[in-house]
């Protein structure tokens, strides 16, 4: 239902989250288990979750960490090396909790120094997985120094992504994050069975807002923010409603004293709004209703998992996120502290 004033949807999913471990978990999981009824978690711990046991014994930390009350289901994967072993992928779909793979890039972003070096090193494993029915999700860089941090993306398609969904023709592979017109336009034509995340600040915002009045470390993350002609193609995408494109915030908490430092962390932390932001953009792109769709619908259907049955209600009431929410250690710093915004999930 839809209105000037509110809107009730059906309870939303988050396909792509970080939530690390320990304290930090504690912290920030109620943000994200107040909002979505699931959550693809991201295996990049230190150290990462490489096996099925680690991802089961992840999963248990996480259900202890929930707030009192709270309905949330996390959505495990397993962490890929150049030593994964076929056999894991039959353990992983064997426990029933772990969804799928991710696949990073060594040294592409945050704790990827294990990630895989060559993607066919592990030709044996995706075999494996489009056996299983296991998603392979992507972070679509490449970690070639010559190669602009701007253009890496774009490079990854042609190097790397598109062979793979060539070989592995059964595969299902989501292209998480995605920030360019180019991986906009892979996806839409890209065979059955690709598709893609959209993160809010990639909608939001372009490179130039790492630079307003000064360096932005808070506004760093990996993929980093794009040209004005990447961010249209993003919004466009969403905007009309293609079901290869849904929810996937990328939030990820660093303490403000590793934003802030010499060599700052990549991540943005938004799971604070994680809803009230794409409602902010389905607004300015006059599709509001639509958002229902991107949030709680495509990303079920694409991991072939039914849709939510709650119902979530956003208003019309405008609030601020504060300058830093408590962290232990530390305290972490929101994505758009400070600033309005116009929607907020009803309490």
């Amino acid at each position: 239902m839809v209105n000037m004033q509110e809107l009730t949807i059906r309870r939303p999913d988050d396909w792509h989250l970080h939530l690390r471990d320990d304290a930090v978990l504690a912290s920030v999981l109620p943000f994200t288990a107040r909002r979505f009824a699931r959550a693809v978690v991201m295996p990049n711990l230190a150290p990462p979750v490489t096996n099925t046991a680690a991802a089961l014994a992840y999963r248990e930390r996480i259900l202890a960490a929930l707030p009192v009350g709270a309905v949330f289901t996390p959505l495990m994967t397993l962490y890929l090396t150049d030593t994964t072993a076929p056999e894991e992928i039959d353990r992983a779909s064997a426990s029933g909790a772990v969804l799928g793979c991710k696949l990073y890039p060594a040294g592409a972003t945050t704790h990827s120094a294990a990630g895989v070096t060559d993607v066919r090193r592990i030709d044996a494993v995706l075999a494996r997985m489009s056996e299983r029915a296991l998603t392979l999700q992507v972070h679509g860089e490449v970690t070639d120094p010559a190669v602009d941090i701007f253009d890496r993306e774009a490079r990854f398609i042609d190097q790397v992504l598109s062979p793979l969904v060539e070989r592995h023709p059964r595969l299902r592979v989501v292209f998480e994050h995605v920030t360019t017109r180019a991986a906009v336009e892979y996806v839409c034509t890209a065979r059955a069975g690709v598709a893609a995340t959209v993160t809010p600040q990639h909608l939001l915002l372009n490179r130039n807002a790492l630079f307003q009045g000064g360096i932005r470390p808070h506004l760093f993350c990996l993929p980093v923010l794009k040209r004005e002609a990447d961010r249209e193609a993003l919004r466009a995408v969403v905007a009309g409603g293609n079901p290869r494109f849904f929810l996937g915030t990328d939030s990820a908490p660093h303490a403000r004293a590793l934003k802030e430092a010499a060599c700052g962390c990549a991540g943005i932390f938004s799971a604070h709004a994680g809803i009230e932001l794409y409602a902010e953009v389905f607004e300015q792109l006059g599709v509001l209703e639509r958002l229902e769709a991107f949030a709680a619908h495509f990303g079920a259907d694409f991991y072939g998992l039914p849709r939510n049955s709650g119902t979530l209600t956003l208003e019309r009431r405008a609030w601020s996120p504060p300058a830093s929410y408590p962290l232990s250690p530390g305290e972490l710093v929101p994505f758009r502290a400070g600033e309005q915004l116009a929607w907020a999930v009803r309490a």
